[in-house]
């Protein structure tokens, strides 16, 4: 059977993918090896934010008094809280079959293997399309640590099933996955440490505000920073330090969090030529491959392993399919770690900004200064918001902040870059009040 469009991959790059091309009125089949949602909501973005919801609730529930609110005993039920993760994955699942069916798209359970330009088999079958479009996600990396292969050292899939809650936990990697469990089990009382091959977490956050929001958990999280792991011997984390002295931690669980690899093997990809490399396919702006009308998105790429990235790069896909000009552009992607305090920031780094060759000015404000913050999160809420412009044309080159709820606002300023806004643009947007962040215009008037 012929398709407009072949979808090898069902997370948010390639359902949503389908579902818009079908919109267009283009015959899309979409093959996915194991549960519609891939791993962000299988096994990833998902399952991860509603845990931290269950724990964010427990830790309200402690602090209500301080605002008027005494209840009883407070108690964290571990199994209550998986029950509600493994429903929100089945009913958003089901939403999406429920979304495909909608359109039209054409479902097919299988591991695909790409023949070539037009044509892909899944169990000895061989389907045709016009278009083929990867869209396979990405692993956790597992490194050749001895000892990584126990049953207690977990990946970011093994952990979201845990059973019992650990009384001490070793995350190995201060990214984003590591950072959001580190806060998780720190939360809910386990004893947690860090460590850090990088002399600072999340490569992509402010050096600064790194350095305060490690400040502002450093009384749940321990941090090792500078540090690499050795060996995992038994439940002894042993590492060598900056100075490169041994040492060791023990823990109950150990989570290994170094990073993600690309979803390569199983599909051929070296037969039909394909240009990739063990960081991923190999693709232009338009998301287009070597290959004529075969186009890669999301953590396959090695660009951005970001659910919301992966999208994007279906929209950019699907435009070029259907002859409209568009482009992947990475200068204005949002991100967030969902921690306790949370973090979020778009655009530049003061340093990305100083390396790229901008004269930088930079200025910040803490999380306080909004009414709403304050009166949400009292005297000790920890927060703050950062602004960096280019301080020859005044141009918005960036916002990072932690603290509240900036998850849920730092889309703004992806827009605000996107448009280009110089910082006199952004004084003149009106914001409401009370809302946290309108700290981040406040900042605005701090230069």
């Amino acid at each position: 059977m012929n398709y407009d469009i072949i979808i090898i991959g069902a997370g948010p790059g390639g359902y949503e993918m389908a579902e818009r091309a079908a919109h267009h009125g283009k015959k899309v089949l979409l093959i996915e090896k194991s549960h519609l949602g891939g791993v962000c909501l299988n096994h990833g973005c998902i399952p991860t934010k509603t845990l931290l919801n269950s724990a964010k609730h427990y830790v309200h529930a402690k602090e209500a008094p301080e605002f008027g609110v005494t209840t009883g005993e407070v108690k964290f039920d571990l199994g209550v809280a998986m029950g509600w993760k493994q429903e929100v994955i089945e009913t958003l699942r089901g939403g999406i079959a429920g979304l495909m069916k909608k359109n039209k798209v054409e479902v097919l359970t299988g591991e695909a293997k790409l023949l070539g330009s037009g044509k892909v088999e899944v169990d000895g079958a061989v389907y045709e399309g016009a278009n083929v479009v990867i869209a396979t996600g990405g692993s956790p990396f597992v490194p050749p640590i001895p000892g990584a292969d126990q049953s207690h050292v977990m990946t970011s899939k093994e952990i979201l099933n845990v059973e019992t809650m650990p009384e001490s936990l070793v995350v190995i990697g201060g990214g984003v996955i590591g950072i959001e469990f580190a806060s998780f089990f720190s939360s809910l009382g386990v004893k947690v440490e860090v460590i850090e091959m990088l002399d600072e977490i999340i490569p992509f956050m402010d050096g600064g505000q790194a350095k305060r929001f490690r400040a502002a958990v450093k009384k749940k999280i321990g941090f090792n920073l500078g540090c690499r792991v050795t060996a995992i011997d038994g439940h002894d984390v042993k590492y060598t330090d900056k100075k490169g002295e041994e040492k060791s931690i023990h823990a109950d669980l150990v989570l290994m969090s170094v990073g993600r690899a690309p979803n390569l093997a199983g599909m051929g990809l070296e037969e039909t030529r394909l240009d990739f490399d063990r960081s991923g396919i190999k693709t232009d702006d338009q998301q287009r491959t070597n290959l004529p009308n075969v186009y890669a998105i999301g953590d396959v790429t090695g660009k951005s392993q970001l659910a919301h990235s992966a999208t994007r790069m279906g929209e950019v896909a699907l435009n070029t399919i259907l002859g409209k000009k568009d482009t992947f552009r990475t200068n204005a992607i949002p991100w967030a770690v969902y921690s306790m305090p949370e973090i979020a920031g778009c655009g530049m780094t003061e340093e990305q900004a100083k390396e790229a060759g901008h004269k930088v000015e930079s200025a910040s404000l803490p999380l306080l200064m909004s009414g709403r913050f304050l009166a949400e999160n009292g005297k000790k809420g920890p927060g703050q918001v950062k602004v960096i412009k280019d301080a020859d044309t005044d141009v918005l080159l960036g916002v990072h902040m932690f603290g509240g709820i900036c998850s849920e606002i730092i889309w703004g300023v992806a827009a605000m870059i996107e448009s280009e806004l110089r910082v006199q643009d952004v004084q003149e947007i009106v914001f409401p009040h009370p809302t946290v962040g309108e700290v981040i215009r406040s900042a605005m008037f701090s230069f």
